[in-house]
């Protein structure tokens, strides 16, 4: 047969049927555009594309990880312009991956055991405290518990049996890296045309609504980028300046070096753009770490001169003071600064409240959501700014200590595996760079909330199951290279840093 004279399934769109019924489709979306507005016509369009998206998550529940690495970044900016509960997003697909699972589970086996690990049993621990904190009896709303409950513990307890599940190779995690850096270089973009073309429509809008009292300061705009407010832009910026700022050094394509060099200088310019001070802790203590990973006395005093350096700059020199982003963050070394006195003002208040409450006032009452359900409440009105504080204010004493003991633990744990256990020298200096990124934001953490929010809190989940499950990798990998599974390590981390 003459294939010219075939007839495929394509040809039958040509059929009068098929184009009277898109063309009924068009004209159905236009209206409802056009009389219920721009996101009931958005909705309609996006419909088909979010089932035929729900069949591939169900097939390849992995895709559900990977999209909410880039959801993420997005999902607190993205209420500027269409204003809904976006976080919703992030519990339908961790919800969804829980339920694709369930229903692969009758075709094959789900290897379920993976996610033993003490680090599941930790953020079951924390997930319990959490759930117990419904009942303390010093909340005042049940609705400010459910809504920062997960953001505080329930997607961490949701997401690390998944990643040890679905999310645990080698691939897996310079996918990850990569999302991670390309969203963060369009952060960084995204926070230059504020700087230099000004803020958008929708932006603007915000900023009018109030966001403009911590975002323009003395005529000054604090860049914020597309992330929830410059606080938070400003740390993720140095969280990622810091992980690929040392990923550059063990990479050994020279690709991916160029790119996490990039990555790195951008993502340190964005820091210093957003005008957060509590940022600069990000790759000084992330500096610090590192230096303590590679067990070198001479680098690591070498280290000590370039951070005092960094100290005196900014503590005793006016050097680019006529620079409105280099004068504010010299401002985080003044000792008498007005922020800081009020911070610890209301610190000090805290403590006389908290010590008849070891629990704390529960989850919920300080922050926005203390603002939005407990308006009149004296923890909603008195400014936590740390989120050390915060939990210390929310959960009591008990949880501040239970919650520093699990990352203390999480951090150790990586570094001890980065220091003795992992012996390929790329997954050596991958897991380094994530232990020095969380360090880095737990020292930004004490200064501002920086910890729980998005789209830090899953870049620090995502790191530290890999953290844990480093070792398993690093058998595999020198598996596959035909080295020996098991033996002594002598080499030291400085030892595989490219001169």
């Amino acid at each position: 047969m003459n294939p010219f004279h075939k007839t495929y399934g394509t040809d039958h769109l040509r059929e009068p049927l098929p184009i009277a019924i898109f063309l009924s489709l068009c004209i159905a979306c236009a209206h409802l555009t056009a009389s219920k507005g721009l996101v009931v016509g958005m909705a309609i369009i996006i419909l088909p594309m979010a089932v035929v998206y729900l069949g591939v998550l169900f097939v390849k529940p992995k895709i559900g990880l990977m999209t909410i690495f880039v959801l993420n970044f997005l999902i607190l900016g993205l209420g500027r312009y269409v204003p809904m509960t976006w976080g919703l997003l992030i519990d339908g697909l961790l919800f969804l991956m829980y339920l694709a699972l369930f229903f692969k589970a009758f075709k094959i086996k789900i290897p379920w055991s993976r996610a033993k690990s003490q680090l599941s049993l930790l953020v079951t621990i924390w997930f319990g405290y959490a759930l117990f904190q419904a009942v303390n009896p010093e909340a005042a709303s049940i609705e400010a518990w459910f809504y920062a409950m997960r953001g505080l513990a329930l997607y961490q307890w949701m997401i690390v049996p998944l990643l040890f599940i679905i999310y645990n190779k080698p691939k897996d995690l310079k996918i990850f890296l990569i999302i991670w850096g390309v969203m963060s270089f369009l952060g960084t973009l995204k926070g230059c045309q504020q700087l230099f073309f000004g803020v958008d429509p929708f932006e603007q809008k915000w900023l009018d609504n109030g966001g403009a009292l911590t975002h323009v300061l003395f005529g000054k705009l604090r860049i914020f980028s597309f992330y929830s407010d410059a606080g938070q832009f400003g740390a993720s910026q140095g969280h990622a300046g810091v992980v690929f700022g040392v990923l550059a050094l063990f990479a050994k394509s020279r690709k991916f070096r160029i790119f996490c060099i990039i990555v790195s200088l951008a993502g340190l310019y964005g820091m210093l753009i957003s005008g957060t001070r509590g940022a600069i802790a990000v790759p000084a203590a992330g500096g610090i770490m590192f230096l303590i990973l590679r067990k070198n006395i001479p680098i690591l005093v070498a280290g000590a001169i370039m951070g005092i350096g960094v100290y005196v700059f900014f503590a005793h020199t006016t050097i680019l003071n006529n620079n409105a982003q280099v004068r504010r963050m010299r401002t985080a070394f003044d000792p008498n600064d007005a922020s800081l006195q009020v911070r610890l003002a209301n610190q000090r208040k805290l403590s006389t409240y908290l010590a008849s409450r070891p629990f704390g006032g529960g989850i919920g009452s300080t922050g926005n959501w203390g603002q939005r359900f407990t308006p009149n409440t004296f923890l909603a009105n008195t400014a936590t700014d740390s989120w050390f504080v915060a939990i210390w204010a929310d959960t009591g004493i008990v949880g501040l200590y239970l919650h520093l003991f699990i990352l203390f633990f999480v951090l150790i744990t990586g570094a001890y595996n980065v220091m003795f256990k992992v012996r390929d020298d790329w997954l050596k200096g991958q897991i380094a760079a994530l232990v020095c990124g969380m360090f880095g934001i737990m020292g930004a953490s004490y200064g501002n909330g920086v910890f729980g929010q998005f789209p830090t809190c899953i870049l620090m989940y995502t790191g530290m199951v890999f953290m844990f499950i480093a070792p398993q990798m690093d058998r595999k990998i020198r598996a596959a290279k035909g080295e020996p599974k098991s033996g002594p390590t002598t080499e030291k981390l400085n030892d595989i840093v490219p001169a």
